[in-house]
């Protein structure tokens, strides 16, 4: 299936076809690769980063004081 770069605005556009099924409002991440490749992959949030899956599973002493409220970038993987 080929789908074609469209203008809106000051972005460009690739539709996803409906035949993929994505709800609305989901975010990706967007990478260019080789080749002209463009991938997108969906945002999905990190477990250990949450308080509440920690204190879920029984691991969090209510210390936040060594929790970071960052992201890590692609050069640092």
């Amino acid at each position: 299936m080929a789908v074609k770069i469209r203008k809106v605005g000051n972005s460009q556009v690739l539709t996803v076809p409906k035949s993929i099924s994505v709800a609305s409002g989901t975010e990706y991440e967007v990478f260019a690769g080789r080749n002209g490749a463009i991938t997108f992959l969906p945002i999905e949030s990190n477990p250990f980063h949450s308080i509440a899956t920690l204190k879920k599973y029984g691991k969090f002493n209510g210390d936040t004081k060594g929790f970071i409220d960052a992201e890590i970038d692609n050069d640092e993987i």
